[in-house]
């Protein structure tokens, strides 16, 4: 599909001239960092900007390549083939963003071989058929380096097929910007959501699988601006997400309410 309304995005540093050389280049294009740090709303972004279609596959552990592929269905008394996302964006040149790879299951990654290298086609083995991409196809993944490391990890094989660009926090001003862009916050609750997120992020010694995204600061600042009190509205965007243990959910709710 195409994007019809363009997505607020702030650029933090070349990721959009990078993008465009890609796209002009038709390179894979792998996106690493935390997650909510704006790997899919770049990527929309520049969808919109490029005016290009765009398929988006969210992957988890049951991700497996005939998910992507496609497979055969019954309709009626007959089967049919039905094209899965993957062949889909091949065959009609558009960009496929499979987001989060590496949690998807290691048949994806051979399966996508042969589109990260000059060839760039697509075998179907259960339709004994070799697909060329069309010259608009442009294939884009992302993943969380950090996450469960030596668990959820790419190969160094696989990650040398990309170019590869690494997006992080954004800094405070600019951080405090997009609060600002997206939910219409005052600028001093706008400020004191991204020093919470600061200080939840340096708290290594809490040991959070995940720390604070700008997502859920922006998600915060949209509860507040809607009118609901704001350490309510920090403790269920911000603290709540981060983790299920009690002491650590009371140490964070006493940090925000300090902050907030």
């Amino acid at each position: 599909m195409k994007i019809k309304n363009e997505p607020y995005y702030k650029a933090i540093g070349a990721e959009i001239e990078v993008f465009e050389h890609v796209y002009k280049n038709r390179l894979p294009l792998l996106l690493k960092g935390p997650t909510g740090t704006g790997k899919s709303r770049f990527i929309e972004y520049m969808a919109f900007k490029l005016d290009k279609p765009i398929i988006t596959v969210a992957c988890h552990e049951e991700t497996s390549a005939t998910d992507l592929i496609g497979r055969y269905i019954l309709k009626g008394t007959e089967t049919h083939w039905q094209d899965g996302p993957l062949t889909k964006a091949v065959r009609e040149g558009a960009i496929i963003y499979l987001d989060e790879i590496a949690e998807a299951r290691p048949d994806i990654i051979v399966a996508i071989h042969s589109l990260t290298d000059y060839r760039r086609v697509l075998f179907i083995d259960k339709l004994g058929e070799e697909i060329q991409a069309h010259p608009d196809f442009l294939l884009v993944a992302s993943y969380n380096p950090g996450y469960q490391k030596g668990f959820k990890e790419l190969k160094p094989s696989t990650r040398q097929r990309f170019v590869s660009m690494s997006f992080d926090h954004p800094k405070p001003t600019v951080e405090q910007e997009i609060l600002q862009k997206e939910t219409n916050i005052n600028p001093k609750d706008a400020k004191s959501l991204v020093k919470i997120g600061e200080k939840i992020r340096n708290l290594t010694e809490l040991g959070l699988t995940e720390t604070v995204s700008t997502r859920l600061l922006v998600d915060a600042a949209k509860l507040i601006e809607s009118g609901l009190p704001k350490r309510l509205a920090t403790h269920v965007a911000i603290v709540e997400p981060l983790t299920d243990e009690p002491e650590i959910l009371q140490a964070l709710r006493d940090l925000t309410e300090m902050m907030i």
